[in-house]
């Protein structure tokens, strides 16, 4: 009878436990910690082979690539890049391009350039870094850019591709009781246009993720994780060291309808840039997955 009541009481306590853990406790975030490869590029360029090399010791299984040039990353063609991250155990499910030529001038030559580049490293996601947008339009100048990323995400449908978007903070300039970003999300094809939520601009810009979870569900399979400075907000510090509230914002993953989350870090390295990304993909190992 003792043993039974006890097994009873051990039950009770795991049910109640259950209540309280956290979405992210039971696999729900994808454990593959991911980087922009924008926090190196300073050294990037200088050594693409040893330093993909270090972040795959760091820890990361992901990288988001950027500045795809001349038909190549790095100095590699996109088989070449491609088979380096494979050699390093990397996938690169997301990268960083423009569409300036297309919003300004229609032409989609270097779209189709860029989106071939993405497939052939083996990409998931098209992602803009940001868009042309003529402010002086106001708000109708967001809902052309909305218009136009509908168009590009259809070019990179048929490529067998998803389209994104990564945020700053201007987007979120109120226009009367709606914003830019509103826009974005309101005014486009939800089945063709996602969004790569960056946190810290989110964050920085005196909005809640957790507010854009609930306002829009499902609309941000990927995020950028980069922490705010506790001190100097314009700078960023390592995941876990800074200002933002990681852990609630990771409780509400599957919420928000994350696939893949990035750490990115521009300014304030500690002790350096390699030595930075490896504490921050400690943390969120240890702490937010």
């Amino acid at each position: 009878m003792n043993a039974r009541r006890t097994f009873l009481k051990q039950a009770g306590l795991m049910a109640g436990a259950s209540l309280v853990i956290p979405s992210f406790a039971f696999d729900k975030v994808n454990k593959n910690v991911g980087l922009q490869l924008y926090t190196l590029r300073d050294d990037l360029p200088k050594d693409v082979h040893t330093v993909i090399e270090k972040v795959a010791q760091a820890g990361y299984k992901e990288v988001e690539t950027y500045g795809f040039a001349d038909g190549k990353f790095w100095g590699l063609t996109p088989k070449e890049f491609k088979a380096l991250l494979e050699a390093n155990g990397l996938k690169a499910p997301s990268g960083h391009y423009l569409m300036d030529e297309f919003s300004k001038y229609g032409n989609i030559d270097k779209l189709k350039i860029d989106i071939d580049a993405a497939t052939s490293i083996g990409g998931k996601y098209f992602t803009i870094a940001g868009a042309h947008v003529d402010t002086n339009k106001g708000i109708d100048g967001f809902k052309k850019t909305a218009e136009d990323f509908n168009k590009v995400a259809e070019l990179a449908k048929n490529a067998g591709l998803k389209f994104a978007y990564h945020n700053h903070d201007f987007e979120f300039k109120k226009f009367g009781d709606t914003t830019g970003y509103d826009v974005y999300l309101s005014e486009t094809d939800k089945n063709l246009v996602n969004f790569e939520l960056d946190l810290y601009w989110v964050v920085r810009s005196g909005n809640d993720p957790l507010a854009l979870f609930k306002k829009y569900p499902g609309r941000f399979p990927m995020w950028h994780v980069k922490d705010m400075d506790k001190t100097k907000p314009e700078w960023n510090t390592e995941v876990g060291n800074g200002s933002i509230e990681f852990k609630s914002i990771f409780a509400q993953a599957d919420l928000s309808g994350m696939k893949h989350f990035f750490v990115e870090h521009e300014s304030n390295y500690k002790p350096n840039p390699i030595g930075s990304i490896k504490t921050s993909c400690d943390y969120i190992k240890a702490n937010l997955i």
